[in-house]
């Protein structure tokens, strides 16, 4: 694993976390959210998680600990992995409360009628920065695995954080009344994803074989399912028509299944 690859991989993370940014500034200056977009690219977001993590992560993960431990064995462990990934992610939504939880989508003209001066801004920004950091660890390792399928699964995780962004930005604007202030918080939120990929760097590398990196591989597969069928399908259905998000879903898959394809 050279230098080059390592610092692409890092590189991704960063614009993927820092997104978030984006969903400040469109808090700022859209007066309504454009609920069908959104719908569509929230499904689309999903279908990449969904199929790189069934058709790619998996059996990757699958066949690596199986021609390391045998059949039995490697499965044991590539499913013990999944759930796994499912697990961390789940307890972190669950210890955060549903009002203060950004995985619970908002939009614009929502979060303004809902979050005044009373909700404490610097709360929700540390609360995303909580779910971002295990994203910031799946980006960062698909990107070492395969830079194919971590181009896609970065652009996804990017369109996601956008409206966690304007979660975060909009409250912060009203608890402090700074544009300015809000923006950066929200921004500043977001690194949570690259400090999350340089806390995998510093403590995963060092101990790196290729039976943690398929375990791994499982584990962000199944930290993916959750994002995916917990947050994106529902935040898509419930900001558009039912066909605009299985639309994007399939869309998103379609991208993944062509992007793979091309790449064998």
């Amino acid at each position: 694993m050279d230098n080059h690859s390592i610092l692409i991989a890092l590189l991704l993370t960063l614009f993927a976390g820092l997104s978030t940014g984006i969903g400040s500034l469109i808090a700022f200056v859209a007066k309504r959210t454009n609920t069908n977009f959104l719908s569509l690219s929230l499904g689309l977001s999903a279908g990449v998680m969904i199929y790189v993590s069934f058709m790619e992560m998996l059996p990757k993960a699958l066949t690596s600990l199986s021609d390391l431990y045998g059949d039995k064995l490697g499965a044991l462990y590539m499913i013990f992995g999944f759930f796994g990934g499912i697990a961390i992610i789940a307890l972190i939504d669950f210890v955060i409360p549903e009002s203060r939880n950004p995985h619970e989508m908002h939009g614009v003209e929502e979060m303004k009628s809902n979050y005044r001066l009373k909700q404490t801004g610097i709360i929700t920004a540390i609360t995303i920065a909580i779910h971002n950091f295990p994203e910031g660890i799946a980006t960062f390792m698909s990107a070492l695995n395969s830079m194919e399928v971590a181009i896609p699964i970065t652009a996804a995780i990017a369109i996601h954080n956008i409206p966690e962004g304007i979660a975060v930005a909009v409250p912060i604007y009203h608890s402090t009344g700074s544009k300015k202030k809000a923006f950066w918080l929200s921004f500043a939120s977001g690194l949570a994803e690259p400090i999350g990929a340089l806390i995998a760097f510093l403590f995963l590398l060092p101990f790196w074989n290729p039976a943690l990196d398929a375990f791994i591989l499982s584990a962000v597969a199944g930290i993916m399912i959750f994002i995916s069928l917990d947050e994106l399908l529902p935040s898509a259905e419930k900001y558009g028509k039912h066909h605009l998000s299985i639309i994007g879903l399939v869309a998103g898959m379609a991208v993944m299944a062509i992007s793979l394809f091309l790449f064998i």
